[in-house]
């Protein structure tokens, strides 16, 4: 490895690193977030309780079966195929022209989302169920138990899960290279085939990967200790109030 050549590659592709940097943390986050609203949605529904006869039960039976269907089908297989499929497939099946970064949006949210549904629902099944029984006693339906009682306490339960499925899109964004997206993995090829210095420009890339993972692992641990609230608490007339 030389340090000048490296040096050499970063002052002249510094703008093309960056904005590769760029790219791959914008459809992280994105694609984070999307993924956290369909899992908390499909999560939801998959813990609705079944009635044992009615329409009801015909029709969460099917909309089990198919939230079942898609978690087990993007858990079970390579986003690099499913980047393939939903780009190139919807063009030819369907002649969908979509636009790349749609694609790269669409294709690490729903990744994202299958994986985010089992988390949430391990969330909420961990919910102790006299919580559950509490909220039922005073009249509240499921969607309001979910709303005011189990959602708040799963989202905080979630988080480190959350935040750990961040970092793996982070990493995960350079498989989408194979339908042209524009970030890091992509752009550092093109360096590389530039100056034939591919050891160089890798480590460099390399060095990105990790500043912006471990600087995003620090500021989620620091949001999670913020929600977590103090560790040691003392009980002053009836309320609550942290130790000082």
């Amino acid at each position: 490895m030389s340090i000048e050549w490296i040096v050499k590659i970063v002052s002249e592709n510094w703008e093309m690193f960056l904005r590769g940097a760029g790219t791959t943390l914008w459809i992280a986050l994105i694609g984070t977030i999307a993924g956290a609203v369909i899992g908390l949605i499909a999560g939801i529904i998959r813990t609705i309780p079944v009635p044992e006869r009615g329409l009801k039960k015909i029709v969460l039976a099917i909309v089990n079966f198919l939230l079942s269907a898609y978690i087990e089908f993007f858990r079970g297989t390579p986003m690099i195929v499913q980047a393939m499929v939903i780009y190139y497939g919807s063009a030819l099946a369907f002649d969908i022209n979509m636009n790349v970064m749609m694609a790269a949006l669409i294709v690490v949210s729903i990744n994202t989302g299958a994986y985010m549904a089992e988390i949430v629902r391990g969330g909420i099944i961990s919910i102790d169920k006299g919580q559950f029984e509490a909220a039922q006693a005073i009249g509240m339906n499921h969607i309001q138990t979910m709303v005011n009682v189990v959602l708040p306490q799963v989202v905080r339960n979630i988080l480190p899960a959350t935040g750990n499925q961040f970092v793996i899109n982070i990493k995960d964004t350079s498989v989408l290279n194979v339908i042209s997206v524009s970030e890091l993995y992509f752009l550092t090829k093109s360096v590389a085939g530039n100056n034939f210095r591919y050891f160089e420009s890798f480590f460099v890339a390399c060095v990105l990967y990790f500043i912006m993972t471990f600087a995003v692992t620090k500021i989620l641990r620091y949001f999670e200790k913020k929600i977590e609230g103090p560790d040691s608490y003392t009980v002053v007339g009836e309320d609550i109030q942290p130790a000082r």
